[in-house]
């Protein structure tokens, strides 16, 4: 039970953060989602820090998971890095809701100079760290971190306008963008060979 209610709390803390933020986000907002006392809720964490760093181990570790979920279901690079860009269809709707989970967290706690915003950081890391893997299996070793790096911000600065604007179609548009240049990119590949 003690378990259960735990694992409750982080769920409901990382969707409050998620759409609320993190600051605005008090325990008494996370124990009435989970339906608790505060008291009960105290006993499992004692500051809002704490469940901080806990709901980033647990955004870390799905990530992870999804990322190797992606890894063992495809042929290749290619069809791991269009995984990549199409979460953003996957999940329009949130994004145009709350913007992008990752980079929402990163940005408020960088904002708060946060002491978990390196931790935080650490989700988009695992993202870069990922794509440049990819573009280098696809030959770009020389220009993998760059192709990784302009795919993120890419991607960013999509769920950004996304959320401002609540346009869908801009999203299906930058999606089909991103897809050619990725083939753009094998065919630079292809060509260098």
């Amino acid at each position: 039970m003690q378990n259960s209610t735990r694992e409750q709390i982080i769920t409901a803390a990382d969707d409050l953060f998620y759409r609320q933020g993190f600051e605005q986000t008090s325990f008494a907002n996370i124990a009435e989602a989970v339906g608790i006392s505060r008291g009960n809720f105290y006993y499992h964490f004692k500051t809002k820090d704490e469940i901080l760093k806990t709901v980033i181990q647990r955004r870390l570790a799905n990530t992870r998971d999804m990322l190797d979920q992606w890894e063992a279901e495809s042929s290749g690079p290619v069809e791991r890095i269009r995984s990549f860009v199409r979460i953003l269809i996957g999940n329009r709707g949130k994004i145009m809701r709350h913007g992008c989970p990752v980079g929402t967290l990163c940005a408020e706690l960088a904002k708060l100079e946060h002491l978990q915003r390196d931790a935080a950081n650490e989700v988009m890391t695992l993202f870069r760290t990922w794509l440049h893997r990819q573009f280098v299996a696809l030959g770009h070793e020389a220009d993998a971190d760059a192709l990784a790096m302009h795919l993120l911000a890419r991607s960013q600065g999509i769920a950004l306008v996304a959320n401002a604007y609540q346009d869908s179609s801009f999203v299906d548009a930058e999606v089909e963008q991103l897809l050619d240049w990725l083939d753009a990119c094998v065919a630079q590949s292809t060509h260098a060979e």
